[in-house]
């Protein structure tokens, strides 16, 4: 049920008294009535995400539907553009912390790496972008004896907020199903689960820094103190709303210019359809049995009668249809945010680095927002993780900072990064542990080890000529 508590012994899973406060105080019925119209947008959200933008046609219609679908398009091309560089850092906290420093951030490094840290970033921010918030789970697998890091399904996330502060909460319900046949020791660990013969339970964890409660539907079948001292739970919005714990979907800026962008599409479709497959018009005649339209083809046409093709191209009708795409088009990148030089921009036309910031800035700026976001994010995640593997293993972890650092959003020149990382180093302003997490190095540590080494390899064989043609040793402190 949940990998980071051992489960009670046999016997021990009768219902219970909850410790934690009135029996009225019941969580459960709380989540009944709690964000239906969040539930309804996030589903909303993934049908639209997955292409699932037309509205249900009546039965015994069938119309011509067409589906391009630029919101999925958008959300991964803004994720990609978010997580590009990601790396993470531990700077230390004086002088004299810098072997402490580097212990903590190869712990931190070594967690990530467990948990695959990087693809469970670019799958949680695709889901926090079309859902319109995010969340992590940070627990002690007692089993692997190591951190584990999830990223629930937000939809199972309920929060109580404080009264006084939107961003934080006193208690959180995950809830979430399960089957029971996939559970080891079903018999022994889960009987209240066996006993009901329900394909997928309903299982309910409810977190406060003092409880931890486990529920089977409306009955209270665990509870014991939280084992952390605090919730286990980052949660964090896509784009924030004024004074909202939750955030907004990337999907609500675009979804209009995408619905109206298919309906003029389809209709185009169906108007350039039928030219091809003309209309042929007749005037006067009363029997058109044997008049087919198709190559070759000579009609006999009685005096006084009129034949001809009905045309829906001339006279720029077509030419409407594409100036009205071209204007949602427009809309489309204005509103998401993405402008067309995100995607490729137009073959053959160079820009200079200026000219690129100023075309994509609608895009930087949004990333910018969320990255600020994810920041504090990821940091949280960080802290708990360095905080439970003080708790189980004994290792000093203290003051459980880490941190991030984002890749440029616009192609830079390496070579010119380098040298001025280089000038900053020789300055003394920045350490080689920063200049190496700037330019994208997250193995600085084992890097500078290595280099160690071999300066002192070559200083003892009498060092190597300089460029100048002077023959100097290398010092090694």
């Amino acid at each position: 049920m949940n990998g980071n508590v051992a489960p009670l012994p046999l016997g021990t899973y009768a219902p219970v008294q909850p410790l934690s406060g009135a029996a009225s105080d019941n969580p459960i019925q709380q989540i009944a009535a709690l964000d239906r119209q969040r539930l309804r947008d996030y589903q909303a959200n993934i049908d639209f995400y997955a292409g699932r933008q037309w509205p249900p046609q009546r039965r015994n219609v069938r119309q011509r539907r067409l589906t391009f679908n630029y919101a999925r398009t958008i959300v991964d091309k803004a994720a990609s553009y978010l997580l590009s560089g990601l790396s993470f850092a531990v700077d230390p906290e004086a002088p004299d912390d810098v072997e402490a420093a580097r212990k903590r951030e190869a712990t931190l490094l070594a967690i990530h790496a467990a948990n695959a840290i990087d693809a469970l970033d670019y799958d949680s921010e695709i889901d926090c972008a079309v859902l319109g918030d995010g969340c992590f789970k940070v627990v002690w697998d007692p089993e692997e004896e190591r951190v584990r890091i999830t990223a629930p399904d937000v939809a199972g996330i309920f929060v109580w907020l404080y009264p006084d502060d939107h961003t934080r909460f006193w208690r959180l319900a995950h809830r979430y199903t399960i089957d029971p046949l996939a559970i080891r020791n079903l018999e022994q660990f889960y009987p209240p689960l066996v006993q009901t013969g329900q394909r997928a339970p309903a299982i309910t964890e409810i977190w406060t820094d003092a409880l931890w409660q486990v529920w089977h539907d409306g009955t209270l079948v665990e509870e014991r103190p939280n084992p952390y001292g605090f919730i286990p739970y980052v949660v964090y919005p896509n784009l924030r709303r004024p004074k909202q714990f939750w955030g907004e979907s990337d999907i609500a800026a675009i979804r209009e210019p995408c619905l109206e962008l298919n309906r003029a599409l389809t209709q185009l479709s169906a108007i350039l359809e039928v030219s091809g497959n003309p209309i042929a018009v007749l005037e006067g005649i009363v029997d058109s049995q044997d008049i087919a339209v198709e190559p070759g083809a000579v009609w006999e046409m009685p005096p006084g009668t009129k034949a001809y093709i009905l045309s829906l191209v001339e006279h720029g009708g077509v030419r409407i249809h594409l100036d009205y795409i071209e204007t949602l088009y427009r809309l489309l990148h204005d509103l998401g945010e993405s402008p067309r030089a995100a995607f490729g921009g137009q073959p053959n036309v160079a820009r200079s680095g200026v000219a690129l910031a100023i075309e994509l800035d609608p895009l930087i700026k949004r990333v910018q927002r969320k990255r600020l976001i994810r920041t504090a994010a990821f940091q949280r995640r960080a802290e708990m993780a360095l905080r439970l593997h003080e708790q189980f293993t004994g290792e000093r972890m203290a003051p459980y900072r880490c941190r991030v650092n984002w890749g440029p959003l616009l192609p830079v020149d390496r070579a010119r990064d380098i040298l001025d990382e280089v000038a900053l180093v020789g300055a003394g302003i920045h350490s080689r542990a920063r200049a190496s997490a700037r330019l994208g190095d997250a193995d600085h540590a084992l890097d500078f080890e290595r280099w160690l080494q071999e300066n002192a390899a070559i200083a003892a064989h009498g060092g190597v000529p300089r460029s100048s043609g002077e023959s100097e040793r290398i010092a090694v402190d």
